[in-house]
């Protein structure tokens, strides 16, 4: 267990979320054994200083979702387990006491996480096989496994993961779009080199490092000029409030590919949801007020994004409303296709 441990947004009512287990031992336990994630590290490592970093880069997953992600993967004696994100070692601990650290992999990219969770794992007397490296290329030395677990969420489930798993076999993993809302999807490898399943329930991880992305500032977007630009405006009756939703972020992705919002808020409760394409061609604007019925938008670009948006809504409305566990993912070697209800029921894409 780490030392030192920054208990998150229910913090923990001191004016520094930061708690060292030597300094106080019993807000620290508290702290540690809640039902809530820990950030363990910021900024890559590059941080260490008292509070918060810029970025967390590795945590402890709240225990209701490591346990529920080891639910839905179904670990049997005699299994051998591949783990991507080793972070503290706790779960790597838990497959270890599952299957026996002989029949578990557990890869890690950061080397210094690396180093303090092996020592952990030797602690609590478990001896994992334990990689430093890429975790999207998993292991293939010690392939095939019947079971893969990601503890950082992809946009892409990797080749190599199904690759390396059985058919028949299982892999757990954090799936988003790049527009926003994530959960955990449980595929099935089947013979052929595909693998299909259904999300089981929201999660929010951090992305996996060889997938991580780098978004370009607002004002490359406007080319230099002064917000609207170019901008063509129109009214909606749409409120920005209505796309929020983690859920709701997810449906719209599934639709509006190459896509991420972004919102600026204002003191008075307001805000400005900006809508961007990754190709940066072409961006949004919607302004949220309370008590309007209608909302200003300003639009740029070969796409129409907050047209988009609105038609992937109207569509999830007309479905239903539905939320995680109504849809799943296919992949092949043609690439990805999310679905509703069931895998010959695509969700259509809206643009892009």
């Amino acid at each position: 267990m780490p030392d030192v441990i920054w208990p998150g947004r229910a913090g923990m009512n001191r004016q520094d979320d930061r708690v060292i287990r030597s300094e106080d031992p019993e807000t620290w336990r508290a702290a540690f054994y809640r039902d809530a994630p820990i950030t363990t590290q910021w900024d890559d490592g590059t941080y260490t200083g008292p509070g918060k970093g810029k970025i967390p880069s590795s945590s402890n997953s709240m225990p209701t979702m490591v346990f529920s992600m080891l639910d839905a993967l179904n670990v049997q004696q005699g299994h051998r387990v591949l783990e991507i994100g080793t972070g503290s070692g706790w779960n790597a601990a838990l497959l270890s006491h599952r299957v026996g650290s002989e029949n578990v992999v557990t890869v890690e990219v950061d080397g210094a996480s690396a180093r303090d969770a092996r020592k952990r794992l030797n602690d609590a007397g478990f001896d994992p096989v334990s990689i430093i490296g890429d975790g999207a290329k998993g292991y293939a030395d010690a392939a095939p496994y019947d079971r893969l677990i990601a503890t950082a969420s992809v946009g892409s489930i990797p080749r190599q993961w199904i690759a390396q798993t059985k058919p028949g076999g299982i892999i757990v993993a954090p799936w988003g779009p790049a527009y926003g809302g994530e959960a955990v999807v449980r595929l099935t490898v089947a013979g052929d080199g595909t693998a299909s399943g259904w999300f089981v329930g929201s999660s929010a991880f951090m992305r996996l490092r060889a997938q991580r992305v780098q978004r370009t500032p607002v004002r490359e977007y406007l080319g230099g000029r002064k917000w609207p630009a170019d901008g063509i405006r129109s009214m909606t009756n749409l409120s920005p409030d209505a796309v929020g939703d983690w859920h709701i972020m997810f449906a719209v992705g599934a639709q509006v590919p190459e896509a991420f919002p972004w919102m600026e808020p204002y003191d008075d409760g307001s805000y400005t949801l900006w809508l961007r394409d990754t190709a940066v061609t072409s961006w949004a604007t919607t302004d949220y007020e309370q008590d309007r019925e209608e909302f200003e938008v300003y639009q740029s670009g070969p796409r129409r994004l907050w047209d988009e948006v609105e038609t992937a809504y109207q569509w999830w409305d007309a479905q239903g409303r539905p939320r995680f566990d109504r849809f799943g993912l296919t992949v092949t070697g043609e690439g990805e296709t999310i679905w509703l209800d069931a895998p010959g029921n695509p969700v259509p894409r809206v643009s892009g």
